[in-house]
């Protein structure tokens, strides 16, 4: 496996421009850990993002050997279409707005604070289900593996590695199956680093792309999979 180092950004240059070269997220999760040797046995701890991060940051936790946990944070989206994010939600209350897309998306400011209202509910729901009364880990000082199945606009990404770093967290790292170079940029100046298998440009860029197997995960799917997951690490 080459792995190049571009300012901050690692990728596999034999994937580099391609589509559909994982069969799933979890085979995905599987080339990611590849490249992330460095830090078996170093103490840090994998942060998935539900939904699709977290089969993922499965394969990653179970190929290095280390503790798994979740890091619940959704992109806000209008009523009428549930793919166009515009702004992200964290666990820890942070809501953070598109400046860039806002403007473009032509809501009305009710509009927008029934949306964030929606997305607050769903990531309350999702810690409630997942942690329940469980704190999140002690991460001051510790090295942070963020996980996604994907950057497109990378604006959620960035919003958890924000609220990961108001816990004390270092350093944290951005590990991730594809994305689109201008986002995987925008990312890395705010993370310590990224880890992507599959770097892509251009002006269309779909998540799916990168996958020969592709669907929307269904809540009880991620549940199962990261419930198991948090048991063992706990």
């Amino acid at each position: 496996m080459e792995i190049t180092r571009d300012n901050r950004i690692v990728d596999l240059p034999e994937l580099r421009g391609r589509t559909r070269v994982f069969a799933d997220r979890t085979d995905a999760g599987g080339v990611v850990a590849g490249m992330l040797e460095e830090f078996r046995g170093s103490g840090a701890i994998v942060l998935a993002i539900p939904a699709g991060g977290v089969p993922v940051g499965a394969a990653i936790s179970s190929a290095l050997g280390l503790p798994f946990d979740v890091a619940v944070v959704s992109k806000i989206t209008p009523r009428w279409n549930s793919e166009v994010g515009y702004g992200a939600v964290a666990w820890n209350g942070t809501v953070r707005r598109n400046g860039v897309l806002v403007p473009q998306m032509g809501l009305t400011e009710r509009e927008m604070a029934e949306d964030t209202a929606r997305t607050l509910e769903k990531v309350r729901r999702r810690v409630e289900t997942l942690r329940g009364n469980r704190p999140m880990p002690e991460l001051s000082g510790r090295t942070v593996l963020l996980v996604d199945d994907g950057l497109a606009s990378g604006f959620t990404m960035r919003v958890a590695v924000e609220a990961v770093r108001e816990l004390g967290a270092g350093p944290i790292v951005v590990a991730v199956p594809t994305a689109h170079d201008t986002s995987a940029h925008l990312v890395a100046a705010e993370a310590d680093v990224v880890y992507c298998a599959n770097l892509r440009s251009g002006w269309s860029f779909a998540v799916a792309d990168a996958y020969r197997r592709w669907r929307d995960m269904e809540e009880r799917e991620f549940q199962e999979i990261a419930k198991k997951l948090l048991r063992s690490s706990s």
